[in-house]
């Protein structure tokens, strides 16, 4: 038996033959599948992306302005930013359909890639920062507190109020603690002022910017491995997880984890608490499968989805509802997923199509997807960011499912 063997050029360029194809299809369909389908070209790839809470809309306006917090990655090659953008997103109930943001590209199936002239998004701040930004998250009720992740291993507070497009914006604090990089980081909401980080040096760091510290006012052991990921509920419960497999779930005032998991086959690379249920944790892995746990019964995952073709980059629960879950991968994709669905019954052909609780796939991206967020002012609506330097804003169509 005769066996051909295909060199490493040849492979790749048939992925990019697939990758076209099944992207030109994406774009034949979109029409049908978004209400909403902004595509943006950023300079360099952003590892994260954030909504803000503020909506702005004036009377009788067709559309609202609102606010992404992403950053650059540009491989030391130029000098990395922090970036606010402006997004300009249509009324739910405005008379000009969403569906123009589709038909105005002149593109396959109407959708592409937007000028840089269009004004749908737009850059508004520019901030420096040290090296590439692997992480930004938004104080809550004060978005205008930024703090972010380098792999210099420090956490950084920027304010953007103090931003001039004239002069540079320094960071107000440069907080320690860390040895090594990561991207663990989150904000209490029970707590104004309270930032919580995790590394790949295995330990959690906990900060109280209010008082203007910059060393850590608590740190945690537990984890064996580097820490990926790091969730506070609103009860203030922190859950960690990475590259030890494990789930570790803390309270604050003790030294050590009140619960150890091992979750998952592989590193643990996500995980999101549930908006409506502060019980309910997703996370997502290496091992290209999602885990539902219910933190009240950790002796087994309460569901697992495995429809990913590899690793899953991202895990966030929509914020208006605690039934739906979004998730990224490697694999081009973010998929929606709708729990309550779980157990239902289900055709030949409907199992075709996946599992019931799979309810949208995005497949505009045509490289890795590095992060998501549900936009917390428009229902079904999603901002994603790829490797390729593309960002995506998307509103799912009402005509396929509606919350």
């Amino acid at each position: 038996m005769n066996t051909v063997m295909k060199d490493e050029g040849e492979i790749e360029e048939t992925d990019e033959q697939v990758i076209l194809e099944e992207y030109k299809i994406w774009k034949k369909n979109a029409p049908f599948m978004y209400d909403t389908m902004i595509t943006h070209v950023l300079e360099w790839p952003s590892l994260t992306v954030e909504w803000a809470s503020t909506r702005e809309c004036s009377p009788n306006s067709d559309y609202s302005f609102q606010t992404l917090l992403l950053g650059t990655n540009t491989g030391n090659a130029e000098q990395d930013l922090l970036l606010q953008a402006k997004v300009k997103v249509p009324m739910e109930q405005s008379l000009i359909s969403g569906k123009i943001y589709l038909d105005n590209t002149k593109d396959v199936g109407g959708i592409g890639l937007l000028s840089k002239t269009d004004n749908k998004i737009e850059i508004t701040a520019r901030v420096n920062h040290e090296k590439e930004v692997l992480r930004a998250r938004a104080m809550p009720k004060q978005d205008y507190l930024i703090a972010t992740k380098s792999p210099n291993s420090f956490v950084y507070i920027y304010d953007l109020r103090k931003y001039s497009s004239k002069s540079a914006v320094s960071p107000n604090l440069i907080l320690t603690g860390h040895s090594k990089e990561g991207k663990g980081l989150a904000w209490f909401t029970s707590k104004q002022g309270m930032l919580a980080s995790a590394a790949h040096d295995n330990i959690i760091n906990i900060w109280d910017i209010s008082q203007g510290n910059t060393s850590p006012l608590r740190t945690y052991f537990g984890h064996e491995n580097g820490i990926e990921d790091l969730v506070i509920n609103e009860n203030g419960v922190l859950a960690s997880v990475g590259n030890d497999k494990k789930i570790m779930l803390w309270d604050h005032r003790q030294e050590l984890p009140t619960h150890v998991i091992e979750a998952h086959s592989r590193e643990i690379t996500s995980a999101d608490f549930n908006n409506a249920s502060p019980y309910i944790l997703a996370t997502g892995s290496k091992d290209k499968t999602i885990g539902i746990w219910d933190l009240r019964n950790l002796s087994l995952k309460s569901a697992s989805f495995s429809n990913h073709k590899d690793i899953v980059t991202s895990v966030k629960w929509a914020p208006y509802t605690g039934n739906l879950l979004a998730s990224a991968s490697n694999d081009r994709r973010v998929m929606i997923w709708d729990l309550t669905n779980i157990g239902r019954a289900q055709s030949d052909e409907e199992a075709e199509d996946g599992p019931p609780e799979l309810v949208f796939i995005h497949g505009g991206h045509t490289s890795y997807v590095s992060d998501i967020a549900w936009n917390p002012n428009e229902d079904l609506t999603l901002a994603s960011v790829a490797e390729d330097n593309i960002l995506q804003v998307w509103q799912v169509s009402n005509s396929i499912f509606n919350y």
